[in-house]
């Protein structure tokens, strides 16, 4: 697979350009160091993954991600970064990358980018489905599909709380909107978690996104 690497620190990049060049499938045939630099590189060099960090000086990745995908959809966008942040996350995932990965996990970055070509999501080194994202117009036939399927085993106060999670909000915002307390709020969502055996809230809102029809 043919990779471009992003990142405005050149001894990170140059650290991932070592990385991935010792793997026999990997190939970087590029490294940016801005967002703008992104975007320009990846015209030219029509990578197979974009390898990109979040924050940098001369212009964000989330912004570089955004131009990327309206020109070519079909790209696959991986952050690397040292913010593993819910709110960079559920950004990420809106914009449609296929992956969001922190910087500690070095080991991770090949496995990650080969489950990004099959296919596959990565979130923090762990492989999700991918499915169809979440299509405009939830509540629609797409939300009744996703309620019908992932979340069945969810009652009807538990659903509402997971569709505020998916829209970023924390849980003093998902008590206002849903006029409970913060600790139901808390309640519900371990009581989710549980339900749906996943690790947190995070976990729950790329499982909200990538079960859209």
């Amino acid at each position: 697979m043919k990779v471009l690497v992003v990142d405005d620190d050149a001894l990170v990049s140059q650290s991932l350009v070592t990385i991935l060049s010792v793997e026999a499938d990997v190939e970087v045939v590029g490294v940016g160091n801005s967002g703008p630099d992104a975007v320009a590189k990846y015209d030219q060099l029509r990578p197979d993954v974009l390898l990109m960090d979040v924050q940098m000086p001369g212009g964000d990745g989330l912004t570089a991600a955004e131009q990327i995908l309206a020109a070519h959809p079909e790209a696959r966008i991986v952050f690397l970064t040292t913010f593993s942040d819910d709110d960079y996350i559920f950004r990420a995932l809106k914009l449609g990358a296929r992956g969001y990965l922190v910087k500690q996990d070095i080991a991770q970055i090949a496995p990650a980018l080969r489950g990004v070509m099959a296919g596959v999501s990565v979130l923090e080194g762990h492989l999700l489905e991918r499915t169809a994202k979440l299509a405009p117009g939830a509540g629609t036939g797409a939300g009744r599909s996703r309620r019908a399927t992932v979340f069945a085993s969810l009652t009807d106060r538990e659903y509402e709380v997971v569709e505020a999670v998916a829209d970023g909000l924390v849980n003093a915002e998902v008590a206002e909107r849903l006029f409970m307390s913060e600790g139901t709020v808390r309640n519900h969502i371990s009581a989710i978690l549980a339900k749906l055996g996943l690790r947190n809230r995070t976990q729950l809102a790329v499982a909200w996104y990538h079960s859209g029809n």
